[in-house]
């Protein structure tokens, strides 16, 4: 089944879900265009069709640097483009094992929950200090003056990077992303190419100063990391640095920005966070489940045949998970149009799955438990000093401002 789906509209934007809900009814699979230059793929709507797909290793993400690409319907890569190559090269996101296992391995060691609960205090504190700022001028933008420089700076502590250049690593890191979507032109490749350049510039000075002055942190433990095939070398050092701190804070903020704007349309819901009937930790799986911050994941066929949904996917073809559709299946999830911060239900698959489940999932979990806790507690009276606009981004959902007033 072929559907026509533009996924930049700005009215699809706004609110996909109504859409996402008539294609799943009609349809558990269907053909639509890929990214610019590349063949269409295939894309799953139904919970329980992603769910397997993002365990089946029939399935799995590809190496585009060492596939041959016009055996697996690729354009041939671009040249200019080498430092955004350079830097994906060693991404566990695109790694399938032994690579895979190996590297992500090396990278969990800094998400553990003893490093991650001595955060909390952290977090709470700089979560406090942001909300003192913003209580005093009586309004507050919630993404750049709360989600993004919380969530920044706690994962650039985890990593052992000055908190201070969060907002260099947030520059960086939105120029980069862009390359994930659909609908990128030549200066959002430009701007991704120089961000990746100077970001790795950034890394490798890092990486030069913890080598002279060792610290107890995930930098110095990666130059100091030794595997079986020996240490890790720059290149993939640079490329995991960058990696966790793209994906370590867009969940984060971009769940807390798309959550937010539900509680004030849902004004009985937040208060059921404020006056304590709902507790975070649990109103944060309906936050990640509502409005996902990530749409899309892509996997290819590796085996001979994949079949979903009476159809069969030949191999080498691209599968795309549309994750936010899944959300809302009510084959899985009661009500699932109805937004109920008492919900508490994990199983939405916002995190992925699999051997690629998101690496971050627990950081962005305790953040959200901190973030909405304090702001609850503090800022419990909330309005919308205007409808925000939603960037043209379908694969990371969120926005670039919110403006809230604090009554």
């Amino acid at each position: 089944m072929e559907v026509a789906l533009d996924t930049y509209d700005p009215a699809f934007l706004r609110d996909p879900y109504p859409v996402f809900d008539r294609i799943r009814e009609e349809t558990p699979v269907f053909r639509g265009p890929g990214r610019q230059g590349e063949r269409p793929v295939w894309f799953l709507t139904r919970y329980e069709d992603v769910r397997r797909a993002l365990r089946d290793r029939r399935l799995g993400r590809i190496h585009q640097h060492e596939v041959d690409r016009r055996e697996w319907g690729l354009p041939p890569l671009r040249d200019e483009l080498a430092p955004f190559y350079e830097v994906e090269y060693w991404s566990v996101v695109w790694m399938e094992p032994p690579d895979h296992t190996r590297i992500r391995r090396l990278a969990s060691t800094a998400f553990t929950m003893r490093r991650l609960a001595g955060l909390r205090p952290r977090m709470v504190e700089l979560a406090d200090r942001l909300l003192d700022t913003a209580i005093e001028r009586g309004r507050m933008d919630l993404v750049n003056d709360y989600a993004a420089p919380l969530s920044v700076q706690v994962i650039a502590s985890l990593l052992g990077a000055p908190t201070g250049d969060w907002r260099l690593m947030l520059d960086w890191s939105s120029r980069i992303t862009q390359m994930y979507e659909y609908n990128i032109t030549e200066a959002d490749r430009r701007s991704a190419v120089e961000a990746c350049i100077e970001f790795t510039d950034y890394c490798l000075e890092l990486m030069r100063s913890r080598r002279d002055r060792p610290r107890d942190d995930l930098i110095t433990g990666l130059c100091a990391a030794r595997t079986e095939e020996g240490a890790l070398t720059d290149p993939q050092i640079v490329s995991m640095i960058i990696t966790l701190l793209n994906a370590g804070h867009e969940a984060t903020v971009n769940t807390l920005a798309n959550g937010m704007l539900a509680m004030v349309d849902h004004p009985d819901q937040w208060r059921l966070l404020t006056g304590g009937d709902v507790g975070p930790a649990a109103a944060a799986e309906e936050l990640f489940r509502w409005d996902a911050p990530i749409q899309t994941f892509d996997r290819w066929v590796l085996a001979d045949r994949y079949e979903v949904g009476g159809h069969v996917i030949g191999k080498h073809e691209q599968v795309t998970v549309l994750l936010g559709c899944a959300n809302r299946d009510p084959q899985h999830f009661d009500r699932p149009n109805t937004f109920l911060v008492g919900r508490g239900d994990p199983s939405h698959v916002s995190f992925g799955g699999g051997i690629h489940h998101c690496l971050g999932a627990p950081l962005a979990r305790i953040e959200m438990d901190v973030a909405l806790a304090r702001l609850a507690a503090r800022c419990p009276r909330l309005e919308l000093v205007e409808e925000p606009v939603r960037p043209p981004r379908f694969v990371l959902r969120g926005f670039n401002s919110l403006e809230l007033a604090i009554a």
